[in-house]
């Protein structure tokens, strides 16, 4: 078993807290309020408007921080819902309740999805779904990007939800490739290219 990430745990729960209860009178700058700064650092708060003076968190941070509340929640095969997940099942959650995007139920169908489009491993932003090849077959784990080479997923029965680095060799040797729905593309960066590029496997 991998190690887990508690600090990032405990921050991220801590954290996102403040942002998802702050109200309209009180929201957090990304420089007062230190899960601001980390989604700013990772553009995914947008720059305050003139008028506004507060910044307006991306769709990539909801996700995020969305992922972040199911920390600890077991492994579930063929779960959907809050009482477990399986990998799969974990963004398919994600993706319907926070994007408004329902995909496919296995893991190897979502990879192949028409809505989203592929991206490689250097250009993986937070919110991105990350896939592996876990079962000798292509696509056949998915995570979701957080950021700092890092992801969030399901991982196996008698598991939780937790984060792992990619960068750890399990993970590293099984990439198999990314997808980027629409509605998460970073402003001002190129479009993610179609599935058909022909940029999968491990880098």
């Amino acid at each position: 078993m991998l190690p887990r990430v508690n600090a990032t745990r405990t921050m991220m729960l801590a954290l996102s807290a403040v942002l998802l209860h702050a109200g309209a009178s009180a929201q957090p700058t990304a420089e007062a309020d230190p899960l601001g700064q980390w989604l700013g650092e990772r553009r995914l708060v947008q720059a305050p408007q003139v008028q506004a003076g507060a910044p307006t968190r991306s769709a990539a941070a909801d996700l995020v921080v969305a992922a972040m509340n199911f920390l600890d929640l077991p492994y579930q095969r063929g779960g959907n819902g809050t009482d477990g997940f399986d990998c799969s099942g974990f963004t398919r959650h994600l993706f319907e309740h926070h994007l408004s995007l329902l995909l496919p139920r296995r893991s190897d169908e979502q990879a192949r999805f028409s809505a989203l489009s592929a991206v490689s491993r250097e250009t993986l932003e937070p919110g991105d779904l990350v896939f592996f090849n876990t079962l000798k077959r292509s696509f056949s784990h998915v995570g979701l990007y957080i950021g700092d080479g890092r992801f969030i997923h399901s991982p196996r029965s008698g598991s939780k939800v937790r984060i792992e680095s990619m960068r750890e060799a399990y993970w590293a040797r099984r990439f198999d490739g990314a997808r980027r729905a629409e509605a998460m593309s970073p402003p001002g960066r190129p479009k993610a290219e179609s599935l058909n590029a022909k940029h999968e496997g491990s880098p």
